[in-house]
């Protein structure tokens, strides 16, 4: 007897096929939120992500990667287990906001500088909020008060950094990607490992081999890319949320999390934050703002929101990541720790960081 098996894609084709049919029931509203989501890629993301993209295209070509990765060796191996060339990524990752790690650390695994677990661990916790969103658009646009941003960076900020430490012991089996350059003698003190970070970028601008007109004009094209494959995703989320909403999934959801809160001594009004974050980062935060229900948990759920990501930030990753060998469930388990931890740094530090 044939045993019928339902293989996961099937949900999705149903799923996409249900989304199609309240498409057709609400055309207008598939229209709106489209131009949405276009209006959010083009005024929001666009202008913020494209220089982002376009200096770390720069940047790989002319061999700062290698520079950073002699130089930061020494530190990043013993607390985070990645090469030093992580410090780069790190630091991009942090400043850009998502999904601009897991770009960076797509393209150090197509040039072999990472392995798989390095890449998983890299991507794990530089997918953050860039300051910029967190303090003006968060903070300021949402909450009306930048003097909530040093709380909620903190707790954002501070538990990617906790995520980059419990992630070392991920994939412990595998085995340390070798430095760049390894034919270069190890420093002795600090200005040998200057001299030899520099002799490694220079070693590494010439194996590149492109004039500087070609590797601008290469890393715009490359830009341009992976912005209509964001701009894509954001657009796709945006009806996927709206017409969630007219088919009655979000108000369920919504109800199932409104009880869960008020079990936990929660306002139920936090529940719609939840909710939209859960999707998408801009309008959970927004609503986390909205809620009017007790300023220290709605910070500690915009905390949540920022650090969990949204499924469209997720979409980001997945396509990013998708040419290599780095896999899904690594970064999804720390995307929940990361929010976890972030909505409980926020109560922790209220007292000395929420005197408002």
């Amino acid at each position: 007897m044939l045993k019928a098996a339902v293989h996961p894609l099937s949900f999705t084709a149903f799923g996409a096929l249900a989304i199609i049919i309240v498409m057709t029931v609400y055309p207008v509203e598939t229209l709106n939120s489209s131009l949405r989501g276009l209006s959010i890629w083009w005024q929001v993301l666009f202008p913020a992500l494209f220089p982002f993209f376009v200096i770390s295209e720069l940047l790989l070509g002319i061999g700062i990667v290698h520079f950073f990765g002699k130089l930061l060796d020494p530190f990043m191996r013993p607390l985070f287990r990645l090469p030093g060339i992580g410090g780069f990524v790190v630091t991009m990752g942090y400043i850009s906001g998502y999904p601009v790690g897991a770009r960076l650390t797509s393209q150090l695994w197509e040039q072999k500088l990472v392995n798989r677990a390095e890449g998983e661990r890299l991507v794990a916790f530089t997918t953050t909020s860039d300051p910029i969103f967190l303090i003006g658009a968060v903070c300021v646009g949402f909450f009306q008060n930048a003097a909530f941003a040093p709380l909620l960076a903190a707790a954002h900020y501070g538990s990617g950094l906790l995520i980059g430490l419990l992630m070392r012991f991920h994939d412990r089996g595998s085995p340390d990607s070798i430095s760049p350059d390894v034919a270069v003698p190890r420093a002795t003190g600090a200005s040998s490992r200057f001299s030899q970070a520099l002799k490694a970028m220079h070693n590494a601008r010439l194996l590149d081999g492109r004039d500087m007109g070609k590797l601008l004009l290469d890393s715009i094209q490359s830009a341009l890319r992976l912005m209509i494959v964001v701009g894509g995703l954001v657009v796709f989320f945006s009806v996927v949320m709206e017409m969630l909403t007219h088919a009655g999934l979000v108000a369920a959801l919504a109800a199932i999390v409104r009880y869960l809160f008020s079990l936990a001594g929660m306002a139920p009004t936090l529940a719609d934050a939840g909710i939209y974050g859960f999707f998408e980062v801009t309008l959970g935060a927004r609503a986390a703002g909205a809620a009017g229900s007790g300023l220290v948990h709605q910070l500690a759920v915009a905390a949540w929101v920022l650090s969990w990501g949204g499924l469209s930030v997720h979409a980001q990753i997945a396509s990013l990541v998708s040419r290599t060998d780095m896999r899904y469930w690594p970064f999804v388990t720390a995307r929940l720790l990361h929010g976890l931890l972030a909505f409980l740094l926020v109560y922790l530090l209220w007292g000395w960081l929420g005197t408002y």
